[in-house]
């Protein structure tokens, strides 16, 4: 699912209580919302659907894969997320079409 078609599923769900720009603009506001609340607190706790929090890696040795040649990676912050109960349930409960 891309955005596009989750605001599509947005507005769908909300059965004619918001129009097609209205669930744009939802879709956008919990994004930059999550995006916010990652960069002043570093954490973001949806029960049930999951946690979504910024992980720090640290600096290490790599490798340009074209020459071989070792680069120094710094370290840096990164956006994870870990799902919760909820959505593990809901995407095992769900029988794969393979």
């Amino acid at each position: 699912m891309n955005k596009k078609e989750l605001i599509d599923a947005v507005y769908a769900k909300a059965e004619g209580k918001l129009t097609k720009a209205a669930a744009h603009d939802v879709v956008d506001f919990v994004l930059a919302s999550v995006t916010e609340g990652l960069v002043s607190d570093g954490k973001v706790v949806l029960p049930g659907f999951g946690t979504f929090e910024v992980r720090a890696r640290t600096a290490r040795v790599g490798r340009n894969p074209r020459t071989g040649e070792k680069l120094k990676i710094k370290a840096s912050k990164a956006p994870a997320f870990k799902p919760g109960k909820g959505m593990k349930e809901a995407v095992n409960a769900k029988k794969s079409k393979k």
